[in-house]
């Protein structure tokens, strides 16, 4: 999926670490006091923002990367439930309990700054899971959201072409929430490949990132474009997002028009499976998990060079450094995304 790019959104800037080059740049903090050691274990605070997927995949698929290279380390989960007021209280009582390393997923990453520098005062460590955080934080695991973008896109227009119509009509880019670099380099990349190749007729921010939202916002789109019979499809930068869409597209009497999302969880999955939605693209949880397990011990006992290096390796994944808005030079560990739609689960 490395497509290039023209450009990248403002405030988030993937810079790809080449083999054989000079040793990256250290990040600040990368190498200065180790707050644990392997031998003895510490406890890792591991901070998700939401219970559908997270709950049934990525803290099993943590909890067991991290004990699988330090036994002695203790998680301690907390889950946001989507409420970022409760994720901010959450990271607050794990570093007064004396938690000093934070493997963050958050909710709202926009709005994180002033909560992972408190951290960073008391001394703690965070590795930011998934979503990329704003502010001053030590490790960054995920996916490059613009070949994930890419990925997206081609999934749409392959499955508008699938549908052999003489003159697609305009597609529905639906992103959001307003502010987050990742949504928004996603939306990039998606527009990488539509771009000459089918029109955006539609394009519009999801205050939320929510179902209803999306909901809305496609009945909006439906309405200016002609009604369901003058969209060619429709493309989502969330599986909620995505559900949203799917109510507008049934109840507006679309038949079989194509629509995209990121993200697999179990609502996107039934939906691919009774033809509301056409495919998704996700990330490989095991590899984002094991990843995210060795970033967080390597910066946790002082371990010089890239954290997470060597980590996901048979997933594609590689190391790079990336700018958040607030930080630049994060070491990061991209993962390549992978496509789920009826029938097939695997790259693209």
């Amino acid at each position: 999926m490395g497509r290039r790019l023209a450009s990248w959104c403002a405030g988030l800037v993937f810079l790809a670490v080449l083999p054989g080059c000079a040793g990256p740049r250290e990040n600040p903090d990368t190498g200065l006091a180790a707050v644990g050691t392997v031998r003895d274990g510490f406890r890792i605070g591991l901070l998700l923002p939401e219970r559908e997927r997270y709950d049934r995949e990525d803290r099993p698929a943590v909890v067991r990367a991290i004990s699988s290279i330090c036994r002695r380390c203790q998680v301690v989960y907390r889950n946001a439930e989507g409420d970022p007021a409760r994720q901010e209280r959450q990271v607050a009582a794990l570093l007064a309990d004396g938690v000093r390393v934070l493997i963050l997923g958050p909710v709202r990453p926009s709005g994180t700054a002033s909560t992972v520098a408190r951290a960073k005062l008391l001394g703690a460590k965070v590795v930011a899971y998934d979503r990329l955080a704003n502010g001053p934080i030590d490790g960054y695991v995920s996916s490059d959201p613009a070949a994930m973008g890419a990925l997206l896109g081609r999934a749409l227009l392959d499955a508008v072409r699938a549908r052999r119509v003489a003159s697609a009509g305009p597609v529905v880019l639906l992103k959001g929430p307003p502010g987050d670099p990742y949504a928004a380099a996603l939306a990039t990349g998606v527009r990488s490949v539509l771009d000459g190749r089918l029109t955006i007729g539609w394009e519009g921010d999801v205050a939320d990132g929510g179902p209803r939202g999306a909901r809305e916002e496609t009945e909006r789109a439906l309405s200016a474009l002609g009604g369901p019979g003058g969209v060619a499809g429709v493309c989502c930068t969330n599986d909620v997002m995505a559900g949203g869409a799917a109510d507008a597209l049934v109840a507006a009497g679309a038949k079989g028009t194509p629509l995209v999302g990121v993200g697999a969880g179990p609502g996107a999955v039934l939906r691919i499976g009774d033809g509301r939605q056409t495919a998704a693209v996700r990330m490989p949880v095991a590899a984002e998990a094991a990843a995210a397990a060795r970033m967080a011990v390597d910066i946790a006992v002082g371990r010089s060079g890239m954290p997470g290096a060597g980590t996901g390796t048979e997933a594609g994944a590689r190391t790079a450094r990336v700018d958040n808005g607030t930080t630049v030079g994060i070491p990061a560990v991209l993962i390549p995304p992978v496509l789920l739609r009826a029938g097939v689960h695997g790259a693209g």
